[in-house]
């Protein structure tokens, strides 16, 4: 019983995958949040009713405000023109997608991810970086804003 009522309550976790493709050669973006937390979420964010299972207009809310909340910056301290690629509900989770070209030099990045965490601050937003090198991960908390990458 314990378990199960473990699994119901919000995790206040994220997990972002930012890749980079070799192959399309674009930097491309994977958010992961518990649909559980979503679901909290956007009845925070919008409005009571708001259902982000069955809702289109819910789910391009939450995925615009997902994509207004993370931000790519190269070392000069330029931010990376990041478009939204779409968004799904898979299963308990829901994913936002994002990607951009990859810059022709990139010494490092500069990472900010703040979504939910305006709602909670025990929202951790923990993100791995991949394809460039060393797997290297980056773990939003507390007051952290800023964090950067270098390769």
């Amino acid at each position: 019983m314990a378990c199960g009522q473990a699994v119901a309550h919000q995790q206040k976790i994220a997990i972002t995958t930012v890749l980079f493709n070799p192959r399309t050669e674009n930097i491309e973006i994977m958010h992961r949040f518990n649909l559980h937390d979503a679901e909290h979420a956007v009845k925070a964010l919008f409005k009571k009713t708001a259902d982000i299972l069955d809702d289109q207009e819910t789910q391009t809310a939450f995925a615009g405000y997902v994509a207004e909340r993370f931000m790519l910056r190269n070392a000069e301290e330029s931010n990376l023109a990041l478009k939204l690629v779409g968004y799904e509900v898979d299963g308990k989770h829901f994913w936002v997608y994002q990607e951009t070209e990859q810059p022709p030099a990139l010494a490092g990045l500069q990472v900010r991810h703040d979504a939910l965490r305006d709602l909670w601050p025990s929202q951790v937003n923990t993100i791995n970086v991949e394809g460039k090198g060393d797997l290297q991960t980056l773990t939003f908390t507390e007051n952290v804003e800023l964090l950067e990458v270098h390769f």
